[in-house]
C-alpha cells in the first residue's frame, strides 16, 4: 500500500464491527484506524474483534464499543526512526501524524527483516486420508494433498506455514491413494521429521487419531490439508493455554448477502415477511485445531468418527473446548475447484 494512500486504512465511528471486517478483510493489514475526518481517534485490530466475539458481543455493534483510543503514532518530524519506533512497540503499522493528530501517511515495517513472531515447536498432525471428492476430477488422479496450487502441492503450503513458526515434527494420517504421498516425501528433500499412519479402512476426521497413541504426547496442531490459514499460530497457541482447553477449534467469521429477496410464510400461506437481500453471518469452521494429546485417548480403535463429534463427547464429558475466531481473509479453502486460482493468486501476492 502506497504511504500516502492511508483511506482505505480509516474507518469512522459511525460503522458497524461487521462493516470494519469486511474493510479488514479487504485490505489485509489486520489494522484500521478510527478517524474523524483525518484526525487520529484510535485503532481497531483484528483481535481487537477476537475478544469482542468471545465475550459473546455482536458484529452490529458500533465500532466505538471495540476500538482502543489510545493509539501509538509518530509526528512527521520523527517518519524518518518510524522502523525502530514499530519494533520496540512491537507493532506492523505506525500512522504518521501533524501537530493537529491529523494523519499524514502510514509507515508499515518490513516484514521480511529478522523481527519475527515467537517461535513454538508442536508436532503437526495433517489429516490426509480423504478421497477429496469436493475436486475431482482432479482427486482422479492425485490425492488432495498433492493437488499443486502454483509451483507446490497444497500440503507443502501448508508445512511451510507451520515451519514459519518453529514446528518441524509432521504426522501424517493416511488412507486414500496414500503410496503416492509417501513417494513424494520421499523424494522431496526437506529438514523435516515426517512420519506416515496408514488407516486400514477409512476413519474419519476424527478416527485415525488413535493411531498416534505412544507417539504424540505435548500439545499438538491437528489440520485439514485442503486449506491454508494465515495467522499468528503463536497466539492461537497462547490463547489455548490461557483457557485451558482440551480442544480450541479456529473459526472463520464468514458473511453472506442473499442476491434475492427472502420471502418466509404464515400459517395461513400469507407472506409473513420479505427481507431484500438479507446479510447472514456466522462462525464456520476451518479444521484447523490445537489439541491436547489426552484426546487421543477418547478415540475408539477402528472406529470411524468425524473430529467434530470428538469435540462433542468431550464437551458432554465438561471438558474445555472453545473457539477462536479468525477475520474471512485469514482462511484459503481449496475445497471447491473454482477456489483453487483464487488460492493460488492469493499465495502468490497477485
Amino acid at each position: 500500500m502506497n504511504n500516502n494512500d492511508f483511506s482505505k486504512l480509516c474507518i469512522s465511528e459511525n460503522k458497524t464491527l461487521l462493516e470494519a471486517m469486511r474493510q479488514l478483510d479487504t485490505e489485509g493489514k489486520r489494522i484500521l484506524y478510527v478517524t474523524e475526518g483525518k484526525k487520529l481517534l484510535g485503532t481497531l485490530t483484528d483481535g481487537d474483534f477476537r475478544r469482542h466475539l468471545l465475550r459473546g458481543g455482536s458484529l452490529d455493534d458500533k465500532i466505538t464499543k471495540v476500538a482502543q483510543y489510545t493509539p501509538r503514532y509518530i509526528y512527521e518530524k520523527d517518519a524518518r526512526n518510524a522502523d525502530s519506533v514499530m519494533r520496540k512497540e512491537a507493532v506492523l503499522s505506525i500512522p504518521v501524524v501533524n501537530d493537529k493528530l491529523e494523519i499524514q501517511g502510514i509507515k508499515f515495517l518490513n516484514t521480511h527483516d529478522s523481527n519475527k513472531s515467537p517461535q513454538i515447536n508442536l508436532p503437526v498432525v495433517i489429516m490426509a486420508g480423504g478421497k477429496g471428492t469436493r475436486l475431482y476430477p482432479y482427486t482422479k488422479v492425485l490425492p488432495k494433498a498433492l493437488v499443486p496450487i502454483g509451483d507446490l502441492p497444497i500440503v507443502e503450503h501448508i508445512m511451510n506455514e507451520f515451519i514459519e513458526c518453529g514446528c518441524n515434527d509432521f504426522h501424517y494420517l493416511l488412507n486414500h491413494k496414500k503410496q503416492m504421498i509417501k513417494a513424494y516425501f520421499n523424494e522431496e528433500a526437506n529438514d523435516c521429521k515426517i512420519t506416515f499412519y496408514d488407516e486400514d479402512i477409512p476413519l474419519g476426521t476424527g478416527g485415525g487419531l488413535r493411531l498416534l497413541r505412544g507417539y504424540i504426547d505435548e500439545t499438538f496442531f491437528l489440520t485439514n490439508c485442503d486449506s491454508i490459514l494465515k495467522a499468528d499460530y503463536s497466539d492461537i497457541y497462547k490463547y489455548h493455554k490461557e483457557q485451558k482447553n482440551v480442544v480450541t477449534m479456529v473459526c472463520v467469521h464468514k458473511h453472506f448477502t442473499i442476491p434475492y429477496g427472502v420471502i418466509s410464510m404464515n400459517e395461513k400461506g400469507e407472506i409473513g415477511e420479505i427481507k431484500e437481500k438479507p446479510e447472514y453471518s456466522f462462525l464456520t469452521n476451518t479444521g484447523f485445531y490445537i489439541v491436547e494429546p489426552e484426546v487421543i485417548n477418547e478415540v475408539e480403535d477402528d472406529v470411524a468418527i468425524g473430529f467434530p463429534e470428538i469435540m462433542d463427547k468431550l464437551r458432554k464429558k465438561e471438558k474445555k473446548v472453545s473457539v477462536y475466531p479468525v477475520s474471512e481473509m485469514s482462511w484459503i479453502d481449496m475445497g471447491q475447484p473454482d477456489e483453487m486460482e483464487k488460492m493460488r493468486k492469493l499465495l502468490e501476492g497477485i
